[in-house]
Order: structure tokens, then C-alpha cells, then sequence
């Protein structure tokens, strides 16, 4: 259900189905600035997101979760039930012995860079996890960009994020994956990059 609590100066709201659609600009811009960075280097278009975040708003069974410092939007948080997302994200499941209406699949978490490290990572999981049991899911899931150690872009101080992913109990399987196009900064045209899949089985 949605819902609001506080964290410091920052607020985390949470929204669903046709709740979300006052937010889709906003959230819309912060994931264009934030998958610029490594490891995503996404050339991001506007009315790509737009539409993309437009499946948010026609599932009732979304979630959306809103970092606020005031009105402003810092970070945002998406999920959905998997048979509600695009048929590229559904087809590795069946493969790999899973139950596609048996998943709640969570989308991607944005952060402005100025309020990383103050637990809002958790506040995301917590409020998407939540709302995964209430729609009665038996795992949930996600996928992240593979890039190569020793990949041109990859900041000096990068930190991957798969400890905190295995903290909350996700784990990769193995040969899971599918393959996403996008434009990468720098690029002249899409290229595919490879996707790994993580899943938590409650």
C-alpha cells in the first residue's frame, strides 16, 4: 500500500499503478543523469524513459519509490510484478526453473550523488520487498550491467555493488542473463550489453 516515512531531511514516499504518473518526469530526468555514470554509460533519450516509466503507471500492482528533499526528487526506486514487464525480462525465468507470476521483478534505484551513503540503498530494498510479499511474490528479482574489471571507464574508486546485493540475500544465477541494447556516452549507435540476472528466493 502506499505510503510515506521519514529518513533525516529526506523523505520516502511510495506510490503505485496510476499513482506514479505526477512523478514520471521528474524520475524520468534523474535516471538520465544517473545511468550517464559508470557502469550503465546510458545515452539516455527522454521520451524512451517516458514511455518505459509509462508501464509503472499501467500496472496496478507497481511500486514506485520516491527519495524527496522537499518537493524535489533525489532518487527513485521502481518494481513490478515480472508478468507485467517486457517480455525480454521474462524469458530467461521459465529457462532457468522459475515461475514467471511467481516473481516480483525490481526495476532500477537512481541516487543523486550527494545523498549516497546515508542508507537510503536499504530504504529502497525495504520498501519494494515489502510490497512484493503483500502481492504475494515467491522471489524477487533484478539485473545489472556486466562490465569487465578492467573495463576504459571504470572509475579508479568504483565499488561494485554486489556485496550490498548479497546482504540483502540475492544471488546471481549462473547463465542467466539476456541482452539489452542501448546507447552508450560516446557512442554513434545502440550496442547490446549483457545482463545479469539476481534473484531472492522468501
Amino acid at each position: 500500500m502506499p505510503g510515506d516515512s521519514n529518513m533525516s531531511d529526506i523523505q520516502i514516499k511510495t506510490v503505485t499503478g496510476t499513482d506514479v504518473l505526477p512523478w514520471l518526469e521528474p524520475v524520468a530526468r534523474l535516471r538520465i543523469r544517473v545511468f550517464r555514470e559508470f557502469p550503465y554509460l546510458y545515452d539516455g533519450e527522454w521520451q524512451y524513459e517516458r514511455d518505459y516509466l509509462a508501464a509503472y503507471a499501467e500496472s496496478p500492482d507497481s511500486v514506485v519509490v520516491l527519495a524527496l528533499e522537499g518537493d524535489t526528487v533525489v532518487g527513485a526506486s521502481t518494481g513490478l510484478p515480472l508478468v507485467h514487464a517486457d517480455p525480454a525480462f521474462q524469458a530467461p525465468f521459465p529457462r532457468h526453473g522459475f515461475t514467471v507470476d511467481e516473481v516480483f521483478y525490481l526495476g532500477e534505484s537512481v541516487l543523486d550523488a550527494a545523498y549516497r551513503g546515508r542508507g537510503l540503498g536499504h530504504a529502497f530494498f525495504d520498501a519494494r520487498e515489502r510490497h512484493a510479499r503483500q502481492w504475494g511474490a515467491r522471489h524477487t528479482s533484478f539485473c545489472a550491467v556486466i562490465r569487465p574489471p578492467d573495463h576504459p571507464l571504470r572509475p579508479v574508486d568504483y565499488r561494485p555493488l554486489d556485496p550490498f546485493w548479497r546482504g540483502r540475500g540475492y544471488r546471481p544465477v549462473a547463465g542467466m542473463e539476456a541482452r539489452f541494447p542501448w546507447k552508450e556516452c560516446g557512442e554513434a549507435a545502440e550496442s547490446t550489453k549483457s545482463m545479469q540476472f539476481w534473484v531472492r528466493t522468501d
